[in-house]
């Protein structure tokens, strides 16, 4: 492959798995539904350009948040689709007001969990140190 310029960067999967730490199968199963479309050469080799590998890094930041990827494919949209940007914007802000609340709600549960052990810790604590002390009923 011909050296790059900024405005004509391209990626083979090779390169973009390793920069993103992802299996070439990943980036293929994104293609197959639809979220990223790498050109072919003539040879049927991808070749992927900044615009997927950004959609990937979107891929991949939303995974990371808890997403899947019907979710991620309604807040970025599909690559053989138009977006309307402002249906985009919608659809994230009401994904992330449902990833907030679940997250509130863990963190609910989670604090609740913490309280419980430390009243068993602080039991089990009592009931060593009057063992220790030989003062079992």
């Amino acid at each position: 492959m011909p050296p790059s310029t900024p405005s004509t960067e391209r990626f083979t999967i090779s390169q973009l798995a390793r920069e993103l730490n992802i299996s070439t199968r990943s980036i293929r199963y994104y293609e197959e539904k639809g979220l990223i479309s790498p050109h072919r050469t003539q040879g049927n080799q991808r070749i992927y350009s900044r615009r997927d590998r950004a959609r990937l890094k979107l891929i991949l930041r939303g995974k990371h948040f808890g997403y899947d990827l019907n979710e991620i494919a309604e807040m970025i949209g599909h690559t053989n689709v138009d977006v309307d940007e402002t249906e985009q914007i919608k659809k994230s802000l009401q994904y992330g007001e449902k990833k907030l609340s679940e997250i509130r709600d863990r963190i609910n549960e989670l604090e609740k969990l913490a309280q419980e052990l430390t009243t068993i810790k602080a039991k089990l604590q009592q009931r060593l140190k009057a063992i220790e002390n030989g003062s079992v009923p």
